[in-house]
């Protein structure tokens, strides 16, 4: 990393994102070679110290001394690559304040995608973690020139490190036509290839001999000169692409549904372009989906881009909704956070219960995704229903529930548990579940019922326990504060008697002194 052109680019940042870098340091624990930032302050600025922390705050002189003192590669790298991410948005903010009049339907859709209220979530990439790239953005009026657009689309499968590895990428241009279309070997040992939803096997990745980095490096190239990179909820490619790159439109923010959830690829080709992506059931085809999202850019900006697009909601013979059974049985227990051992996820079902828990995703640092594999979706299904806790939708509307996970320590984390299909799709196949029952859906399941009454009953006792506790916890914190206040009233009491004969006695030795003049 060469010092002279990180320096340049600190100089050139402005006061807000060099801030914001210094924020992203203390977040990471990160040190310089005078430690961390607070430690930095206590020696730079010796007058008010580490006082006011708040880089905001800061001088500028301060916030480029403290990034000055990262002077090893690991550092280098990272303040570099923060610093270009942010320069990147703050520019491209800038750049559309000033060309409103002049902007063109693909700048329009890159705003409408800054814009949205998901944006400062999903695209918050860890452009610091070890191989990252961030594209480099234009100057303003080469910028508003460019609107070539790319379309990407990615396919990742589970390795044995807990890790996903990219494996397929496919990249088109607003004529279809195809700029990259690779398979790539993932380097280690593949724990699901996921087929059902990727369409790869190690059959097909036998022999691949392009790399990660290889990828990287056209993905650069292609999106040189200010280009703009379009897909469906691209904030996954990117992330599994590794790369940071500013000017982006995401189909899943441009297109709004009725009820506010985030459509589908599949749901938007059908509403949007009149055609179905996919069969129930099928894999995904990376190329397809590179296609379908750039087709849907192209019709928003024929139709015009300011223009409302009604989607019908899918029934449940959508795709999107269609999960196959054997992913029925199934839940994803997810935002697990690192310290809490995999082994211990067992506690949240019934013992009786039959659980494969497998790996799904691991965030270094962060957390990880595992999935509760049962016998039948009959018994996930009755597993999600006797969890306590906040039930819940995600983002495309399938129900999950925030639940606490008791730990050794006493303590307790909480955890997501969402289920694999909408209650509307599991609904079409209640008959399954019920058995005997089925030809009477209303009648009512005694034992069941004697069960939640139960269940009901000993929440509601350990509620009533609870409160009690409180109650006494609080009467005690009420009796110690009254407590303290006495003790303070008697303090107060006793330096206003103090006071008062001080006072007096200052009177005495002003008379005094009076007298002897």
């Amino acid at each position: 990393m060469d010092k002279n052109l990180l320096a340049n680019r600190v100089a050139a940042a402005s006061d807000k994102v060099l801030a914001e870098v210094v924020k992203l340091t203390q977040k990471q624990g990160r040190r310089g070679s005078q430690g961390t930032w607070k430690q930095f302050l206590n020696v730079y600025e010796k007058k008010f110290g580490s006082g006011f922390s708040d880089p905001a705050r800061r001088s500028r002189d301060s916030l480029v001394a403290f990034l000055q003192t990262f002077t090893d590669e690991d550092g280098l790298k990272f303040v570099d690559n923060v610093l270009r991410s942010l320069s990147n948005c703050e520019t491209l903010k800038e750049t559309m304040k000033e060309s409103l009049e002049n902007e063109s339907p693909e700048q329009r859709l890159v705003r409408s995608t800054l814009e949205h209220p998901l944006y400062l979530s999903k695209y918050a990439l860890p452009t610091y973690e070890k191989g990252w790239a961030v594209t480099k953005v234009r100057k303003k009026p080469k910028l508003l020139r460019c609107n070539k657009m790319l379309a990407v689309d990615c396919e990742m499968v589970l390795c044995k490190d807990g890790t996903d590895a990219l494996v397929r990428v496919c990249v088109v241009d607003a004529d279809l036509k195809v700029k990259l279309d690779e398979l790539v070997n993932p380097c280690k040992p593949v724990e699901d290839y996921r087929t059902e939803i990727t369409g790869v096997t190690a059959e097909v990745l036998d022999g691949a001999s392009c790399s990660f980095g290889d990828i990287q490096i056209s993905m650069k190239k292609l999106l040189s000169r200010g280009t703009i990179l379009v897909g469906h909820s691209l904030y996954n490619d990117l992330q599994a692409l590794k790369v940071d790159h500013a000017r982006v439109i995401d189909t899943s923010f441009i297109f709004k549904s009725s009820d506010g959830r985030s459509p589908s690829l599949n749901n938007l080709c059908k509403c949007v372009l009149g055609y179905e992506l996919r069969k129930a059931g099928d894999p995904h085809n990376c190329l397809d989906d590179a296609c379908a999202a750039m087709k849907l850019v192209l019709a928003k900006i024929e139709r015009g881009v300011d223009n409302y697009i009604p989607l019908i909601q899918p029934d449940v013979k959508d795709a999107s909704y269609n999960v196959p059974e054997i992913e029925m049985a199934k839940l994803l227990l997810h935002k697990i956070p690192v310290t809490v051992p995999r082994e211990k996820l067992r506690r949240l079902f019934p013992a009786n219960y039959t659980i494969e828990i497998k790996t799904h995703k691991v965030i270094q640092g962060v957390g990880y995704s595992v999935l509760a594999i049962f016998k039948n979706p009959e018994e996930a299904c009755q597993a999600f229903e006797n969890l306590i806790g906040s039930l819940e939708k995600d983002t495309s509307g399938r129900p999950q529930k925030l639940v606490a996970l008791q730990l050794d320590t006493g303590g307790s984390a909480g955890i997501r548990v969402r289920k694999m299909t909408h209650d509307s799709h599991v609904s079409q196949k209640k008959r399954s579940f019920e058995g005997e029952d089925s030809s009477d859906p209303k009648k009512p399941k005694i034992g069941q019922c004697d069960d939640h009454l139960k269940e009901i009953e000993r929440l509601k006792q350990e509620l009533e326990k609870q409160e009690l506790n409180q109650c006494d916890d609080h009467s005690k914190e009420i009796e110690r504060l009254k407590q303290e206040i006495k003790t303070k009233d008697f303090e107060i009491t006793a330096q206003d008697k103090i006071i008062t004969e001080l006072k007096r006695k200052l009177e005495e030795m002003k008379k005094k002194k009076n007298k002897e003049r």
